[in-house]
């Protein structure tokens, strides 16, 4: 990888069978990069090269982007290891869309240029161009477009994912792991940002349920329980923050 991190410090032996939110406050975004070096051995020299190459894409566009307490690369991290660990992911351009999930939505100039008439559009092709046009339409579908302003911000959110995951089901993949991280994780969050995340995502957890458990999404059955699991944490989470107590 080119991305500039030391690979120095020390980490525990059990790194590897670490949660990752315990990773993240204890060893940072160097615990997280190591975690992530630890998962990609698993793969050809060719591919570990290209998610090198999405990895300091990442690291650069979002290189001044925070996340509440963290750098936001720290998310994007967490979205691709969750995927190969716990979902069992060895699709690459799988891992190379979770890298960049976030990448035309909050920076479409710095990859298209600012001079251009579509920039939303712009940047997925030069993404099409880098990682190829696989790896472009699944950021494309868990990409979100222009919203309405007349209309309610979260509930066009939601229409989005069950529309856009509807037609994607690897799709479905990346953007589960990216719920996991902001649902489950809601608890990692302060200030107002928690109940404004839980008031935003607990409509979606029926709406991923019936999308995981779909034949055609590519998950095997022990995978699919692990995430069901997750959906029923993230939903008792926000029970917490939500629901008035009796």
């Amino acid at each position: 990888m080119k991305i500039g991190y030391k690979w120095c410090m020390e980490f525990p032996p059990y790194l590897a069978t670490m949660p990752m939110h315990a990773i993240t406050e204890i060893h940072g975004e160097p615990g997280l990069l190591e975690r992530f070096r630890l998962e990609i051995r698993a793969f050809d020299p060719a591919a570990r090269e290209r998610l090198g190459a999405a990895l300091d894409l990442a690291a650069e566009l979002h290189r001044d982007d925070r996340r509440v307490r963290e750098p936001y690369l720290n998310h994007l991290l967490r979205v691709a290891i969750r995927m190969m660990h716990h979902y069992q992911v060895r699709d690459v351009d799988v891992i190379v869309a979770g890298l960049l999930h976030d990448a035309v939505e909050d920076h479409p100039g710095e990859l298209a240029g600012t001079d251009v008439a579509d920039p939303t559009a712009a940047a997925l092709a030069t993404l099409a161009a880098r990682f190829g046009p696989r790896v472009a339409r699944l950021v494309a579908a868990v990409t979100n477009p222009e919203y309405d302003p007349d209309r309610d911000r979260n509930a066009q959110y939601r229409e989005h994912v069950a529309a856009s995951l509807d037609r994607e089901p690897w799709a479905r993949v990346i953007k589960v792991s990216d719920f996991t991280d902001n649902g489950v994780g809601v608890v990692y969050t302060i200030g107002p940002k928690v109940a404004r995340s839980a008031a935003k995502y607990r409509p979606l957890v029926p709406v991923f349920r019936d999308l995981i458990s779909r034949p055609d999404t590519p998950l095997s059955a022990p995978v699919k329980r692990h995430i069901f699991a997750q959906l029923d944490l993230a939903e008792e989470r926000f029970s917490a923050i939500l629901d008035k107590p009796n």
